[in-house]
């Protein structure tokens, strides 16, 4: 309001959200596409960094190994922990792609089943400690807000294609995206939301 923009009304906040972001769980999960995971961080670490399989980083970190994808997907949505079944949601879209206007991207990405597969692996869907996580409340809440352009640093580029998979088995419509460089301060530090010496209000 100090800076003179303005803001849809309500706001949207998560918190109040969890029921929408259960329906679009529940619709992969009746999909076959989802399954829950019990493995820590340390288990995956230990999984990802053993001599045969090499530790590779995605948009959720390491690269999940897949070591409870073969659990039961039957019955009602469970809690905890929800993965994404990577290849199965693959070959459930076929081809696919976005549109980028970023200037380190430019253009049409048609993407590569292969390469995500090995790059990104079955990212969470659903946490633990909250019924949604960064990837599937993004999604459903810019449908929901109407969302047509995303601006976002580039470092949240790798997650697009996440989200335009998401975007596509949910039926909901595809923003264009814009990944711009990130900003640093004078030492070369990336300036985030943790960096509190440059919150709003020292100016």
């Amino acid at each position: 309001a100090w800076l003179g923009l303005d803001w849809p009304r309500p706001v949207v906040r998560q918190s109040d959200r969890l029921p929408a972001y259960r329906s679009a769980l529940e619709t992969l999960w009746q999909a076959g596409l989802l399954y829950p995971c019990t493995c820590s961080r340390r288990d995956i670490q230990n999984a990802a960094s053993a001599p045969q399989e090499g530790v590779r980083i995605g948009p959720d970190g390491i690269v999940y190994p897949g070591t409870c994808r073969n659990r039961a997907r039957t019955g009602p949505l469970p809690e905890g922990v929800l993965r994404l079944d990577l290849e199965m949601a693959l070959a459930t879209i076929g081809e696919f792609g976005f549109e980028e206007t970023g200037p380190a991207h430019r253009g049409d990405h048609l993407l590569d089943p292969s390469a995500l597969i090995s790059d990104t692996g079955d990212v969470v869907l659903s946490r633990r400690d909250f019924g949604t996580s960064y990837h599937l409340s993004v999604v459903v809440d810019d449908a929901h807000q109407g969302v047509t352009h995303v601006v976002r640093g580039e470092d949240l580029f790798d997650a697009t294609a996440v989200h335009v998979i998401l975007q596509t088995l949910l039926g909901l419509p595809r923003p264009v995206f814009h990944h711009h460089r990130l900003i640093r301060d004078e030492t070369g530090r990336r300036l985030a939301k943790r960096d509190d010496a440059r919150a709003i209000r020292l100016y």
